[in-house]
């Protein structure tokens, strides 16, 4: 990653923690990444590892009755060239940005969108609120999104209700609606999941087109690792809160360094057998339940499923160490490069915007014993 480029977005150190009447829950733990302008990071991890909560802290739209404790920093690049930390401006102008220069594709669109207006009011609505059109030219360009992310008739589906819409269109018209301000950053979760596989290529294949157009950063929360290989630059693995692995996508799918990574890539179909030998009979699954986030291991919280524990992994949590350029990995089992003598977080700031605050890196380490090409199960479901 270079040096050079100042990062669209750099998270340093974000947790984020729930208190329940069973005790604290830290759903986000410690998580640092940086976003390059035009690229797309992937946050991978299966479901309850805090992808989506790490969005919505970001995007600071955690429900209010949560009583989130958020702790941490983030770097902003605005369209005017200023730095803001996200996590400490004023309600007033997080509105500002939110949906302006910083929007966001929810999971599930028939619940994200408004089900008793129609579809270009709910478009038109965002351009009003921040681009101070008036509403017949707030209404034309909605019906220009609408063209841009080709949906049929779109004339016609301006005036119509969500339900009145296929799945696929739903999502189309979400993606309009986080485009129509011209974002420089936009956080997609999980935007294909429940999708059938010909609808998912079209519209990832949207998302590229239009990131190729108008040069945005995207962060990209899945855990289909097919699309990852596919779509993302750089990927973020992420158990139990933690960030385990961080390291360009190439690099990461040749050879993971950790064993959650590795057991992850080893679920794939495509790799269920080693080149030359017969398939087996069944798919490969990481043994184990995550632990309860009430009740932690004391040290990785991958230890339990890990089958290349050793005694010294439930001592204590291990730190994410660089071991190779560009690459980070948190297991005691890598081999830490010679700058990693602190743990990641008691050294420079990861993918920082500026000369203080060092680039992001991630890790390399032993070689998967089956690593997927890039591009390997595009219709990978996430392994149980």
């Amino acid at each position: 990653m270079s040096m050079t480029i100042t990062p669209r977005l750099t998270v340093k150190h974000l947790s984020t923690s729930f208190p329940t009447e069973d005790g604290l829950v830290r759903s986000v733990a410690d998580v640092s990444f940086s976003i390059l302008p035009g690229q797309t990071t992937a946050l991978v991890g299966e479901s309850g590892s805090g992808k989506s909560v790490t969005s919505l802290t970001l995007m600071r739209l955690l429900p209010k009755t949560a009583n989130a404790q958020v702790d941490g920093q983030t770097a902003f690049v605005t369209r005017e060239g200023r730095t803001v930390d996200l996590l400490a401006l004023g309600e007033r102008e997080m509105r500002s940005l939110r949906g302006n220069q910083l929007s966001m594709i929810f999971q599930e669109p028939m619940t994200s969108l408004n089900p008793v207006f129609r579809i270009g009011e709910q478009i038109a609505e965002s351009v009003r609120l921040h681009k101070g059109l008036d509403r017949q030219a707030a209404l034309a360009h909605a019906l220009r999104m609408l063209d841009l992310v080709e949906i049929p008739a779109a004339a016609q589906r301006l005036h119509e209700y969500p339900h009145q819409l296929s799945g696929g269109m739903r999502q189309r018209v979400m993606i309009a609606l986080a485009m129509a301000c011209d974002p420089t950053l936009l956080i997609a979760d999980e935007p294909t999941t429940a999708l059938d596989v010909t609808i998912q290529a079209q519209i990832l294949a949207l998302m590229r087109r239009l990131q190729a157009e108008t040069g945005m950063s995207i962060l990209f929360i899945t855990h289909n690792l097919g699309v990852v290989a596919h779509h993302a630059d750089d990927v973020v693995v992420m158990y139990a809160g933690r960030v385990v692995e961080h390291a360009p996508v190439r690099p990461l799918f040749a050879q993971p360094a950790h064993p959650y990574t590795q057991g992850l890539l080893a679920c794939l179909p495509g790799k269920a057998a080693a080149a030359g030998q017969p398939r087996p009979k069944r798919l490969f699954a990481i043994r184990g339940q995550v632990s309860s986030p009430l009740a932690p291991p004391p040290g990785c919280a991958f230890e339990p499923r890990c089958d290349q524990a050793i005694p010294a992994c439930s001592a204590a949590m291990p730190p994410l160490c660089e071991t190779q350029q560009d690459r980070e990995a948190r297991c005691i089992r890598v081999q830490p490069a010679p700058s990693c003598a602190l743990p990641s977080r008691e050294r420079a700031g990861v993918g920082a915007p500026d000369a203080s605050m060092g680039a992001a890196s991630s890790t390399a380490g032993r070689p998967h014993p089956n690593p997927p090409p890039k591009g390997e199960g595009v219709h990978t479901q996430h392994p149980r």
